[in-house]
């Protein structure tokens, strides 16, 4: 890994890697107690539309998909308990829309667009001095968060009425719930692109459920498995001269289904 760090570039990569893995994963845990995947997802494919605005205005497209994601998260919440659509129709709505608007918009742009490239697919080694700034500001604004209303966000995530019952402001924590974790999906375009950035919330929990007995066990323990498996997945593409973020969600895989018959041959052995 030494001489990988002689690199601005991978400089820059392993430290949004490392910062975002464990923020991804921190989130990844609500997400499957709260079973949010398609929310996720729905939001790194809606972002297409600030992505392009960004490229189209020449600005910092990630400034712009982070804006128009908590526009999107705003949008499905108050969808949610405005109509009596089901949150998978909203979403798929709202997703296919900022897709499409994405397409369009970037239809007005002639060319070859690097910056679109490295957001769809992901490019962990393209990172920008700017991109990274923002991304470890955004992250530790974030983590702060998530460390003061740790206990709220975990009763809501666990049975909503019961956190209400307890004095939780349930609704304005729900909506600031539902930007952060659109903001911190945006974030991570830059490692896996938008079709594979949910795999690093969904992944490393998944994989830490199946072998933790407590909730804190589960958090500490899927944030221990993000950042070996971005780490892995970094070096491994580098020496491979292959793509990171595909890299980083196979090694992910591969240690969730090494896990899994780890547990199955205890139990085969009990």
């Amino acid at each position: 890994m030494l001489d990988i760090l002689q690199y601005p570039f991978m400089q820059r990569a392993i430290i949004a890697g490392v910062v975002l893995a464990g923020l991804l994963a921190w989130l990844g845990v609500f997400v499957i107690m709260r079973k949010m995947s398609f929310f996720s997802d729905g939001i790194a494919h809606a972002s297409l539309a600030g992505i392009a605005v960004g490229v189209l205005a020449s600005f910092h497209p990630l400034t712009t998909a982070v804006l128009f994601s908590i526009v999107f998260s705003l949008a499905i919440y108050f969808l949610e308990k405005k109509t009596n659509l089901s949150s998978d129709a909203i979403i798929g709505m709202l997703f296919t829309s900022g897709m499409a608007l994405g397409v369009v918009l970037i239809s007005f742009k002639s060319g070859y667009q690097p910056d679109l490239v490295s957001f769809l697919f992901g490019n962990i080694l393209a990172i920008k001095p700017l991109d990274l700034v923002v991304i470890t500001v955004l992250s530790a604004l974030i983590v702060v968060f998530l460390f003061y209303n740790h206990k709220n966000i975990t009763l809501m995530a666990l049975d909503a009425d019961t956190a209400y019952l307890d004095g939780v402001r349930v609704n304005p924590l729900q909506i600031t719930f539902y930007i952060i974790l659109a903001v911190s999906v945006v974030l991570g375009l830059k490692i896996l692109g938008i079709v594979l950035v949910s795999a690093l919330l969904i992944i490393p929990a998944s994989t830490a459920k199946l072998v933790s007995r407590s909730f804190k066990g589960l958090i500490l323990k899927s944030i221990i498995i993000s950042e070996i498996v971005v780490l892995v997945g970094i070096a491994l593409s580098y020496y491979l001269d292959s793509p990171t973020g595909p890299m980083i969600v196979l090694v992910g895989t591969a240690v969730f289904f090494a896990v899994f018959s780890y547990k199955q041959l205890l139990s085969v052995v009990k």
